[in-house]
């Protein structure tokens, strides 16, 4: 069989030009998509690995601040709670003192009103037996309450200890007038009654000032230079409420 070279060399150079084409517009084209596409692939592979390293990133992190929340929560309730209690405590320790405040104001305010009423109830009874004295005084004898008292005060100076006497002549050393006063007002013979004994029992001329004080129920009393001689239905009283008071004492 005779061989048509021509034909064999057209088809050679058809193939060969038909390679070309194909690597120059469909093998190249196909290859770079396909490049393309892996890189691509790489790069999403990338992204996703990437994404789920910052996803457990972004999820330990949100476990840190979940617990640290937890923990700052459990902190702040149990601060919440001690400063509660701290204030609940304080309240009612505020609320305990304002109570017994009020109870000290209760008692004090009842003692008072009735160390009030005792006080008015023992001038009534002052009065009262000053009263029935004087009467009882008049009916039986001649001497009125008031002289009786200035008798009883004279007796008082004469029967001064020594060292009272002591201590009325220093306050007399002062140069100061001798003041006395009386629940009622002294006649001329009182007021010279006592000078006179005065100035027997200290051997002293002294200036007398005589002065009114009722208060003093029935009573009359010296005073000179810090000094003090006293003697008044007061003086008994008194007397008699300390008693009172330490018998009541001994009974509890």
């Amino acid at each position: 069989m005779k061989i048509d070279w021509f034909t064999v060399i057209a088809q050679i150079i058809n193939f060969l030009v038909l390679m070309w084409l194909l690597k120059r517009f469909l093998y190249k084209p196909i290859l770079s998509s396909i490049d393309e596409r892996e890189t691509n692939i790489k790069n999403q592979l990338l992204d996703a690995e990437s994404q789920k390293k910052e996803a457990a990133q972004a999820k330990d992190e949100f476990n840190y601040k979940n617990e640290t929340f937890n923990k700052e929560k459990d902190e702040l309730m149990q601060k919440a709670a001690a400063e509660a209690k701290t204030e609940g405590d304080k309240l009612k320790e505020n609320a305990r003192n304002e109570a017994n405040e009020l109870k000290d104001r209760l008692e004090k305010a009842f003692t008072e009103d009735q160390a009030t009423k005792n006080n008015n109830m023992a001038k009534r009874l002052k009065g009262e037996v000053l009263d029935i004295a004087r009467k009882t005084l008049t009916d039986l004898s001649s001497v009125s309450l008031e002289g009786q008292t200035v008798e009883v005060f004279l007796k008082r100076i004469n029967e001064l200890k020594a060292n009272e006497k002591t201590k009325f002549s220093e306050a007399l050393k002062g140069g100061k007038p001798i003041l006395v006063q009386s629940a009622f007002t002294l006649s001329a013979n009182q007021q010279g009654s006592i000078q006179k004994t005065v100035s027997g029992l200290l051997k002293t001329e002294n200036t007398y000032e005589f002065k009114t004080r009722p208060e003093l129920i029935n009573g009359i009393e010296i005073l000179t230079n810090g000094y003090k001689l006293s003697w008044s239905v007061t003086d008994y009283l008194k007397s008699f409420e300390a008693d009172e008071k330490v018998d009541i004492e001994t009974k509890e």
